[in-house]
């Protein structure tokens, strides 16, 4: 798939060509020179198979919970080859991740007992729904 205009890399990639222009303002992917010449559609831009596969590995990233400044890492260590530092940003993000998963773990408890409370409640307002008020919330 090579000489790819920019709709096509987005189509072959997943993503959006916005996405794709701020990536490349963001330093994630490279954009290509524009080429000279004077035939018609001479300078368009034109991507390739890399490219492809750069977004994908960008998006994938994205999907493990990495940041774009993170994934711009991974991108400058995949040069380098790296591996050790790699490894810590992997280690790094699984510890986020962990952390992530035990605040949704104790958002999930509370919102149980709360939906506990509402059911076996009596008189007044919904526990659900006072809990949520500024200055109310329940741990």
């Amino acid at each position: 798939m090579n000489g790819m205009t920019i709709g096509r890399l987005a189509k072959a990639a997943g993503v959006g060509v916005e996405t794709i222009r701020y990536y490349q303002r963001r330093g994630l992917l490279e954009t290509p020179e524009r080429p000279h010449g004077s035939g018609s559609g001479g300078s368009v831009r034109r991507y390739d198979d890399q490219d492809v596969t750069r977004l994908r590995f960008i998006r994938a990233a994205q999907g493990a919970g990495f940041t774009l400044a993170q994934i711009d890492n991974l991108i400058a260590l995949d040069a380098t080859q790296d591996r050790a530092r790699a490894r810590d940003l992997a280690r790094q993000q699984i510890a986020a991740l962990d952390a992530k998963i035990a605040e949704l773990v104790d958002a999930r408890d509370a919102l149980a007992r709360l939906a506990v409370d509402c059911e076996t409640g009596g008189a007044g307002p919904c526990p659900i729904l006072t809990a949520f008020e500024p200055g109310r919330m329940q741990g």
